[in-house]
């Protein structure tokens, strides 16, 4: 029940901050590795501990077939999450703000001073936090809607742990950090890392009731499947698919206008999207050549265009190859969601040759998948 902080990629991160030419960015990424990843991580380390001693009946807490959502960005996985997040009465998930708080004290605590302020203070306290979360998610919101109390990343749960792979967004050094791979982990390193990451789950399912089912959509974690059946042999999996010649150049250019707004040398950027790119050609293949080793774990490859064409029959075939009755009263609830997806449209254009990338060498070498997933009929564009 310890909280697990990965020491050997913190004093790595801080080498390579110490080392970075930078100066800006040395100064920002020194100051966040040495004075609020310590204070934080030793707060949740804390609270961790405290859990055992208030809340024994968490080491029973189980865990029963999960669910996880895998594919490469933008792919569909946050809208497969989110309509199945609605089956409330069935699925748990992270909130964003319960990603950041990962013990079961704090989020019970932040729950009893919400209804605090909600039944005492008429709200004054959620209205300047709704405020904040205008202010400082706004500039993503139009690629990725993203609030406190959204579903979110499980990812997320390991960041004061510096072990997310959200830290390559403030700390882009392809190629010396690895949060991806983690199937090619040591044994030990793996096993620890899931480890905490199943008592992060018990938590949450402590929280929202243990007769639940937990959800989670990580793109990440397409490097760690083998670890997921691992640690839950009972997982279900569901891989959102679409063309990658729209999510690989979506995917460079949020992080690109990331990285640049950092200060990011130019050169710096494109080596760290070219590592990107190979990572993306793993992210889709692997997930779907782990399953294929695995028959015994229950799975759902889901097309994007049937999903924005008819979510509702394309969720509806997810629950029946997962072995999920769906109910009458969310079936309901996803007609009327199923309605506001249709209507989304992406309004970000984005081009292969920007980043270095052509057709050619996507198609090649994801050949057998766009025969498989007939995108050679799609337009390629984003």
């Amino acid at each position: 029940m310890r909280f697990y902080f990965d020491f050997s990629n913190y004093f790595k991160m801080l080498r390579l901050a110490w080392g970075e030419r930078n100066a800006t960015a040395r100064r920002y990424s020194l100051f966040v590795l040495l004075v609020p990843v310590p204070l934080v991580s030793s707060f949740h380390a804390i609270c961790f501990m405290l859990d055992g001693v208030f809340f024994p009946s968490l080491r029973k807490a189980e865990i029963r077939k999960p669910v996880f959502v895998i594919g490469h960005a933008r792919s569909g996985t946050t809208l497969v999450h989110r309509l199945m997040s609605r089956d409330e009465s069935r699925f748990s998930s992270f909130m964003l703000y319960e990603l950041y708080f990962p013990s079961l004290l704090q989020k019970k605590m932040i729950r009893f001073f919400a209804r605090v302020d909600r039944e005492h203070l008429a709200g004054r306290i959620a209205k300047r936090v709704r405020r904040w979360e205008d202010d400082h998610y706004a500039a993503i919101r139009g690629v990725h809607e993203m609030g406190l109390t959204q579903p979110e990343e499980d990812d997320l749960v390991f960041y004061y742990s510096l072990a997310s792979g959200f830290w390559i967004t403030k700390m882009p050094y392809m190629g010396d950090l690895d949060f991806y791979y983690v199937d090619r982990w040591s044994e030990r390193k793996r096993k620890r890392l899931m480890r905490f990451y199943v008592d992060c789950i018990r938590r949450q399912l402590v929280l929202n009731g243990t007769d639940r089912v937990h959800l989670s959509k990580n793109p990440i974690f397409a490097g760690r499947v083998e670890a997921l059946i691992e640690a839950f042999p009972d997982a279900r999996i569901v891989v959102p698919v679409r063309n990658p010649n729209e999510t690989i150049p979506s995917l460079l250019a949020l992080l690109q206008s990331g990285w640049k707004r950092l200060g990011w040398d130019a050169e710096r950027v494109n080596r760290c999207l070219g590592i990107i790119a190979e990572q993306s050609f793993h992210t889709y293949r692997y997930p779907l050549e782990v399953l294929s080793q695995h028959p015994e774990t229950a799975r759902a490859v889901v097309d994007y265009r049937e999903l924005l064409a008819d979510p509702v029959a394309t969720i509806g075939q997810v629950y029946r190859e997962l072995g999920i009755e769906m109910s009458a009263d969310y079936r309901e609830t996803l007609e009327s969601d199923g309605v506001r997806s249709r209507k989304h449209v992406s309004t970000h254009s984005y081009s292969l040759e920007e980043f270095g990338l052509d057709g050619d060498e996507i198609r090649t070498q994801l050949t057998d998948l766009f025969e498989r997933f007939g995108w050679d009929r799609d337009g390629g564009g984003v």
